[in-house]
């Protein structure tokens, strides 16, 4: 089902307020312009037969303006040749053209009126069309500015998880260097103090032996 049924609802139509309304703005104004479109073919087509129907009557007009001459010169003749009978016949035709004419001339007055009305609906409805492609390229082009932006916000918020991961995998590997390295100290000083209690252990057992030889007079 279309947005628009005729040539004034489309004129008249708040396309910002149809666009609000609608669930699927970018599928709303596609179809809005498609409508637009097939409207100003009808439109085109309805001018173009009105143009060529007064095309015909303006040929037929000079026809029978040729038509008026020529009875007009037929009964001069006839006059001049003493033949009023002829000359009265040939201006009963020439009034049966003015009438023509008169009739013709009104013809083409309405039809001038028609086509530059149906010229004026399709300027209307190109305007309008012209309108609705503008606010389609403004929504296509933030629609594109959206997925850019969301695209960037994806790569840097993978470039910060992948930072952080790296981060503290870095900070592990500290750690456990540190770990190893206390690891590796905490066995050197456990063994140097090991040796020095030995040293210290020798000297008490060796102030005992003084002690001893003391006593004993030795």
């Amino acid at each position: 089902m279309g947005v628009f049924s005729r040539f004034l609802d489309i004129v008249n139509a708040n396309i910002n307020s149809l666009l609000d309304k609608a669930e699927d703005p970018e599928k709303m104004i596609k179809l809005m312009m498609q409508e637009m479109e097939d409207t100003l073919i009808e439109l085109k087509s309805s001018c173009a037969a009105k143009m060529a129907s007064r095309a015909k009557t303006e040929r037929t007009y000079k026809e029978e303006q040729s038509a008026v001459d020529r009875w007009q010169s037929r009964a001069e003749l006839a006059i001049s040749k003493g033949r009023e009978d002829l000359a009265r016949e040939a201006l009963l035709e020439k009034k049966q053209s003015l009438d023509s004419m008169e009739r013709l001339a009104k013809e083409l007055k309405v039809a001038e009126e028609t086509i530059k009305v149906s010229k004026d609906e399709i300027t209307q409805i190109e305007d309008k069309l012209v309108s609705v492609k503008q606010k389609y390229q403004m929504m296509v082009e933030r629609a594109k500015r959206a997925r850019e932006e969301q695209a960037a916000q994806d790569t840097l918020r993978r470039a910060a998880e992948s930072a952080t991961h790296d981060r503290f995998s870095s900070m592990e590997e500290r750690i456990d260097r540190m770990k190893a390295n206390n690891d590796l100290n905490g066995r050197d000083t456990s063994s140097l103090d090991e040796k020095f209690r030995d040293l210290e252990g020798m000297d008490d057992i060796d102030a005992e032996i003084a002690a001893l030889r003391k006593r004993a007079g030795l």
